[in-house]
């Protein structure tokens, strides 16, 4: 089995990669899709409902099988090796992924919401909803490259740092998008 190691790996990777990628254009969408609704009429109902479509085939078709199958390899590389499930770095991260799995399905209730009219979040809160995929992202990388190299006060001290940076930059681009009417 361990021959075949390497092969999940690779399959765990690009999934990964795929649902990341899922994930931070469907919250790109929803900020869109809630932005359409200071539109004129015509134009915010023809924008949300294209909105709506795209959302919908982005979450079903690459997103949420991208999720299950990184979830599936995951579990495949847990199989081949599970001495892994001993070691304190991979508790961690299976806890940063424990909450992208939470992230992935709020963001399916926001998704559904929307397609009902029923979500009240701004697009600036969701510009920050975004970002929190891409601290989560970060924090497992980080995990599963430093493994027990990691000093886990300072990775939390880096982890909180880059989430402050994120979180400035978001609010800059808002201060910016009103100063210049993007």
């Amino acid at each position: 089995m361990e021959q075949y190691y390497l092969y999940v790996l690779s399959v765990h990777i690009i999934f990964v990669v795929s649902w990341m990628a899922g994930l931070f254009y469907s919250v790109r969408l929803f900020i869109y899709h809630t932005e359409a609704e200071d539109r004129p009429e015509i134009e915010r109902t023809i924008l949300q409902k294209e909105y709506e479509k795209i959302e919908a085939k982005l979450w079903n078709i690459i997103t949420t099988p991208a999720m299950a199958l990184t979830v599936l390899a995951g579990a495949g590389m847990v199989c081949i090796r599970p001495y892994t499930l001993q070691m304190p770095w991979f508790h961690v991260k299976l806890a940063f992924v424990v909450l992208l799995l939470i992230y992935h399905f709020i963001c399916q209730k926001i998704m559904k919401q929307l397609k009902q009219g029923k979500c009240k979040i701004s697009s600036f809160k969701l510009r920050l909803w975004n970002e929190v995929a891409t601290v989560l992202l970060v924090a497992i990388v980080f995990t599963v490259v430093l493994k027990s190299a990691v000093n886990w006060i300072y990775g939390l001290i880096g982890l909180i740092l880059f989430s402050a940076v994120i979180m400035i930059a978001v609010k800059w681009y808002k201060h910016y998008r009103k100063k210049h009417d993007c």
